[in-house]
C-alpha cells in the first residue's frame, strides 16, 4: 500500500466509526417512553440515517415522523416517516415547507406524548421557519458565510430570525416531552448552538447578536434588527438531551486507524478553528520538523476551519487546507496531508475533501498551475481534480466536523 491507499483506509475507518447507527441505538435501546404516542423529527445532514435507525428500533411505536436532510442525502423511503430534502448551507423554500410539516406534526400533542428529536449538523439551514422573508434570510446567511463568520456567530444571528431555533421548537412541542439525540458538529458541543439549538435553552444574548452585526457590517432590514433585539427562551422543562457523537470520536477513530497501519500517532487538537490555508501551512511545518524520525508518524487535527471567500472558484475548506499544505511539503519523501468532512460534502462540491503529497506541487506546476494563484481564486477543487487529489466518499450519513491528517511514512 502507498500513502494514498493509507489515507483512504484511514478515511474509511474514521467515518465508519462515527456513523449514527450505533449511537442512536445506544440512546434508544433501553429508553422507556411510557404509554403516550411517539413522534420522530429528524433534521440535519445525518437526518435520514438517524431516522432510519430510530424507526428500526422503535418499530410500530412510531406514530409518524418527518426527516429533513440535504439534497441527495435521502437513500430511500422510511416506514411512518416522511423524508424531505432541502437547501444547505442556505435554506430554501423546501426547508421552510419541510419544517412546517414537522411543526404540524408536533402541534397539539398531549403531555404523555414524546417527540424523538434527532439533530445533526446542517440543521440550521434545513430546519427553518423564518420570521423574515426567505430572501432576506438567504441574503444574511450568505453575507455571514462569505465574510468568514464562524458557526457560533452564524447561529447567534439565525436563531433570532427563526420561529424554531433557540429553544422555540421545544416550546411548540409542549406539553409533550422532547427527547433530543444530538450528533455534534460544533467544537466543544455547545447544545444551544448545534443547529441553532431548536430544543435547548439559548445561552447567547441579544448583545452578542448585535455585536456580530457590527463586526461584519451586515446589511439587514429594520424587521431583522428588531428581532435580534428580542430574547430567546432561557429555560425549557420538557426536554432531555443526549450527545451521541462529536469530532473527538472522529479524531480517535482516525488515530486508531493510523496506529493499525503502523504509524506512531499524535493528536494535535480536536479544537481546530482557523483559516483553512493556515491549518494546511501549519501541518506542512510539522511535516518539515519530523523528517528525521525512524518510524512512520501520523499527526491528527480535528475541528472546523473557515475560508474567507475572495475569488469565484470552486472548493471547500478541506480542499483548501490540503492544497495549502502541498506547497510546504513539496519535495518531501513519503509525506502527505489530507483533510475530509465527515459528512462527505466539502463546501458546494461533490468532494469530501482533498489529498496532497510531496509530489503535488511539481505535478501542478508541470500543468502550468500555480498553487498560490489557485488559493487566491478559491479554486482548489479544479486543481485537485487535475492531479487526482479529490477525496470523494458520497454522503456518509453522519456529520461531526472535519479531520485533517499528516502522514509521514518510513
Amino acid at each position: 500500500m502507498g500513502l494514498r491507499e493509507d489515507a483512504d483506509a484511514v478515511i474509511r475507518e474514521a467515518i465508519r466509526r462515527v456513523l449514527p447507527d450505533e449511537a442512536v441505538d445506544r440512546a434508544l435501546r433501553d429508553k422507556e417512553f411510557g404509554s403516550g404516542k411517539l413522534y420522530v423529527v429528524a433534521a440535519g445532514k445525518a437526518a435520514w440515517q438517524m431516522a432510519k435507525t430510530a424507526g428500526e428500533i422503535l418499530k410500530d411505536r412510531v406514530e409518524a415522523g418527518v426527516a429533513i436532510t440535504k439534497y441527495g442525502h435521502v437513500k430511500g423511503k422510511l416506514p411512518r416517516i416522511k423524508c424531505y430534502e432541502a437547501g444547505h448551507p442556505v435554506p430554501d423554500e423546501n426547508s421552510f415547507a419541510a419544517t412546517q410539516a414537522a411543526l404540524d406534526l408536533v402541534s397539539g400533542l398531549k403531555k404523555e406524548d414524546t417527540v424523538i428529536f434527532l439533530l445533526s449538523g446542517g440543521g440550521s439551514a434545513l430546519f427553518e421557519k423564518p420570521l423574515i422573508s426567505g430572501e432576506e434570510l438567504a441574503d444574511i446567511t450568505g453575507q455571514l458565510l462569505a465574510c468568514g463568520a464562524d458557526i457560533v456567530e452564524i447561529n447567534t444571528i439565525r436563531k433570532r430570525l427563526s420561529a424554531v431555533k433557540g429553544g422555540r421548537f421545544a416550546g411548540i412541542c409542549a406539553p409533550a416531552r422532547v427527547y433530543s439525540i444530538v450528533l455534534s458538529d460544533i467544537l466543544g458541543d455547545p447544545l444551544d448552538m448545534i443547529a441553532s439549538g431548536p430544543a435547548y435553552p439559548d445561552a447567547s444574548t441579544c448583545a452578542q447578536a448585535l455585536a456580530v452585526v457590527g463586526k461584519y457590517k451586515l446589511n439587514i432590514s429594520g424587521r431583522a434588527l428588531t428581532l435580534l433585539k428580542k430574547e430567546t427562551p432561557k429555560l425549557l422543562d420538557n426536554v432531555e438531551t443526549v450527545v451521541t457523537g462529536s469530532v473527538r470520536g472522529l479524531c480517535s477513530a482516525a488515530a486508531e486507524a493510523c496506529e493499525t497501519l503502523g504509524y506512531e500517532t499524535i493528536l494535535l487538537t480536536d479544537q481546530l478553528s482557523c483559516e483553512a490555508r493556515e491549518a494546511g501551512a501549519f501541518l506542512a511545518a510539522v511535516a518539515r520538523s519530523h523528517q528525521q524520525g525512524k518510524k512512520g508518524q501520523a499527526f491528527i487535527a480535528g475541528g472546523e476551519t473557515v475560508v474567507h471567500v475572495r475569488g469565484n472558484g470552486l472548493g471547500g475548506r478541506n480542499q483548501e487546507l490540503a492544497l495549502a499544505a502541498a506547497a510546504g511539503i513539496a519535495g518531501l519523501r513519503e509525506t502527505a496531508v489530507f483533510s475530509v468532512g465527515s459528512d462527505g460534502s466539502d463546501g458546494p462540491t461533490d468532494a469530501a475533501g482533498g489529498y496532497c503529497d510531496g509530489n503535488t506541487k511539481a505535478v501542478l506546476e508541470h500543468m502550468g498551475i500555480d498553487i498560490y494563484d489557485v488559493l487566491q481564486r478559491n479554486d482548489a477543487y479544479h486543481a485537485l481534480e487535475k492531479c487526482g487529489g479529490l477525496i470523494k466518499t458520497g454522503a456518509t450519513g453522519t456529520n461531526v466536523n472535519d479531520v485533517a491528517v499528516l502522514l509521514i511514512r518510513r
